[in-house]
């Protein structure tokens, strides 16, 4: 055998790698990136706006005199706003408490038990009930609920009103006109309503087909397989939901100081005709005629209801990106 039988074929060069392929940008789609860039930058600019504007005209509530200030007349600021913070918190807490249940309730019928186009239906007017505006439920509260419930209110007084730990909440007298911040947690609960169950709906559809269908396989009832695949993976969703209900019941203005005649106190009762109010309908009813430091003071306690509100909306979106990750893959 021949040497150049027996030498080894030369290996063939690499074959040059092609150049990574760009695509073509199309005026169209440069139009679109650079709308979704300016309105996202606009958002933040507007965000640091607002800030900038609230922090700027609070320093002088903050660093003025309180004796000087026809809104504190004397008392310093903080003692002026934490009742209004007490009433905010207060009255928004008892309309998430109220509303979460029954938002979760309704999206969980629409999704999972109702007919298809009964569902289509309620889906639609959830949607229109979020777009109602709050001067109308107000009103709603003002003249006809506010009179509806004063029966019921009689009859909670008397009853679980006298019981050991109830009657911190329910004891006393019961306001006659029944304008309480009970009253008050409730308008705003039917208010944050519509949110909380077209987000819940949303999320309760996305759960994945195949953990519904082998929950059901094994055997396992539709409220077993609701416990067993909806909820836990739904867990998320709903919290976010929640947390931007309450959001939204914390900056809630005209309905509230349309339905509640309230003063700056810390109270906890919810039947009695002395309620506390919150900082947003404090700045509607003391605005008009406030001047000089009390707009200032104003607007700082509006400073704090905004530092109130983003912290709210952070965790929100916290809870939300923490439980992006899951899908049904895994």
């Amino acid at each position: 055998m021949s040497t150049s039988e027996t030498a080894a074929a030369p290996e063939a060069p690499p074959s040059p790698q092609p150049g990574a392929i760009r695509a073509k940008k199309r005026p169209g789609d440069l139009a679109f990136s650079g709308t979704a860039l300016g309105a996202g930058i606009i958002i933040l600019l507007v965000l640091a706006a607002t800030a900038f504007f609230l922090i700027a005209q609070s320093i002088p509530a903050f660093a003025g005199d309180p004796d000087e200030n026809p809104i504190l007349s004397g008392e310093s600021f903080w003692s002026y706003v934490l009742p209004l913070l007490f009433g905010t918190l207060w009255s928004s807490i008892i309309a998430l408490v109220i509303a979460t249940p029954i938002a979760i309730g309704i999206a969980l019928f629409i999704s999972h038990f109702a007919p298809r186009k009964l569902a289509s239906v309620l889906g639609y007017v959830v949607d229109l009930l979020a777009a109602v505006p709050s001067v109308v439920f107000g009103l709603w509260g003002m003249q006809f609920f506010s009179g509806f419930v004063t029966p019921f209110y009689g009859w909670l007084n008397s009853t679980i009103g006298t019981w050991p730990v109830l009657n911190l909440f329910f004891g006393g007298t019961p306001s006659p006109s029944g304008r309480t911040i009970l009253t008050a947690s409730l308008v705003l609960a039917v208010m944050i309503l519509p949110i909380m169950t077209a987000i819940c709906r949303e999320v309760f559809l996305q759960t994945p087909k195949l953990h519904e269908e082998a929950a059901l396989a094994l055997g396992a009832t539709r409220w077993e397989m609701i416990t067993m695949s909806v909820l836990p993976f739904a867990r998320g969703g709903m919290v976010s939901g929640a947390m931007l209900g309450l959001g939204r019941a914390l900056g809630e203005t005209m309905a509230v100081t349309m339905v509640l005649s309230g003063s700056p106190i810390i109270a906890v009762q919810l039947l009695q005709s002395g309620n506390p109010l919150s900082i947003a309908a404090n700045i509607a009813l003391a605005f008009p005629e406030a001047y000089g430091t009390g707009v200032n003071a104003l607007i700082a306690t509006g400073l704090i209801l905004f530092i109130v509100t983003f912290i709210v909306n952070a965790i929100a979106r916290w809870i939300v990106n923490r439980r992006a990750e899951f899908s049904g893959a895994n």
